[in-house]
């Protein structure tokens, strides 16, 4: 017997340049796969028939809200000269009721409100407020006037504070919790779950740190039980005269951490980065879909003479952005939440200190292993997983060419 003979040709294994071509091929195979059965899913799921929302002729404030409530829907809409409207899972929707008119509004929507919130509301035109339902919901409302007549919000606030992972939150969330002083900003367009998921961290931190916890909102959104914590909430109107004003006070109530419920105002955003720069804690919302967006934000708020001071504060007091937009999942029957997340480590604060923000996005991607993430990485995520579509994806994609190269048909122009 020949031990050293070679082997013959049939029996002969793939050379290393064989073996790629064989995976490459695989991979493409097992993308391909994906995306047709991706849109397979999307097809049948959208063919599924709308509901149709009903009222009573006579409907009540108390039935509209107990079937946006009931269909699981996030916001009511009541216009004069319309219908009431739902948006449910992110699509706007009329119900099947009769017009909302003028005596109506004035007889379910002004009760709601005190004699001084009524005067604000004649001298401005709108108004932010808060109602209850007992064993129903508590709901944010805003009250304005259009050219019809006189509207309303209402958004519904879950009853039970959602925790981390009910709402699927990156683990990094957790450890972020744990700081003990700088700037945390949640980001995001109007409706993309910003107040839920900082809720869903106020309610982590009472539960694990003995610490003091100021929350200045407008109005008051999610009500925190004290437990390891102690937890004192403002509300802008009732308790504070404005976010500034609440800030600068609670500055002289021994806070360990505070909560801004928007940073809205130059004087408001100088507040609380002075504020996590002397030892605090802060959280607080923008409107603003990126990482990279959120800090051009707070800075271009700033004269131009103030802007390197404002550079030099945020380089060294900002810890974290997270990012937060919610996607409809495929057939519209519920939302998902993607995430860009970015968190201050070596290399970051010169980053800021020399307005180097345009590569914000490659230090995300470069420094995955610290829990950080695009939003491309995340979107990529949420299609292989089969929660949202690939229409969805291309509105909120910044990097077409990430997604061609990851297999999924992307037309990315010449």
């Amino acid at each position: 017997m020949n031990f050293f003979g070679k082997k013959k040709a049939s029996s002969a294994e793939p050379s290393k340049a064989e073996m790629a071509m064989l995976n490459s091929n695989n991979w493409e195979d097992e993308i391909t796969e994906q995306v047709t059965e991706l849109r397979q899913v999307e097809q049948v799921a959208e063919a599924a028939a709308e509901r149709v929302y009903t009222l009573p002729s006579n409907y009540t404030l108390q039935d509209m809200l107990e079937l946006m409530v009931d269909s699981e829907g996030s916001d009511l809409h009541l216009s004069v000269g319309n219908p009431p409207a739902l948006r449910v899972h992110g699509r706007l929707v009329f119900t099947e009721a009769p017009v909302f008119d003028q005596a109506r509004a004035e007889a379910l929507l002004l009760p709601l409100i005190s004699k001084e919130k009524a005067a604000s509301f004649q001298q401005t035109g709108h108004l932010d407020f808060s109602h209850e339902i007992a064993n129903l919901a508590r709901f944010r409302g805003n009250l304005f006037r259009q050219q019809r007549g006189m509207a309303a919000v209402f958004r519904v606030i879950p009853r039970n504070i959602p925790t981390i992972d009910q709402l699927k939150l990156p683990a990094v969330i957790r450890s972020l919790c744990q700081e003990h002083q700088g700037l945390i900003l949640v980001t995001g367009p109007t409706g993309s779950g910003k107040s839920t998921t900082l809720a869903s961290m106020i309610n982590f931190i009472n539960q694990t740190r003995k610490s003091h916890i100021i929350t200045i909102e407008d109005p008051i959104e999610f009500f925190h039980r004290s437990q390891s914590s102690l937890i004192d909430h403002r509300e802008v109107g009732e308790h504070v005269l404005s976010f500034a004003d609440g800030l600068k006070a609670a500055l002289r109530e021994d806070p360990d951490i505070i909560l801004v419920g928007e940073m809205r105002d130059l004087e408001t955003i100088y507040n609380a980065i002075k504020a996590a720069e002397t030892g605090h804690l802060v959280f607080a919302t923008l409107h603003t879909n990126s990482a990279a967006k959120t800090i051009d934000r707070i800075i271009d708020v700033f004269p131009g003479k103030q802007q390197p001071q404002i550079r030099a504060m945020l380089s060294e007091s900002l810890k974290a952005v997270i990012a937060q937009q919610l996607l409809r999942t495929i057939g519209g029957s519920g939302r998902v939440a993607a995430h860009e997340i970015l968190i201050s480590r070596s290399g970051f604060p010169a980053l800021v200190r020399e307005g180097k923000t345009s590569q914000i996005n490659n230090y995300i991607m470069t420094n995955r292993d610290e829990g950080m993430q695009s939003m491309d990485a995340c979107l990529v995520e949420l299609l292989r997983s089969k929660r949202i579509s690939l229409d969805t994806a291309k509105d909120l994609m910044t990097d077409p060419l990430f997604f061609k190269n990851q297999g999924f048909p992307i037309d990315v122009g010449h």
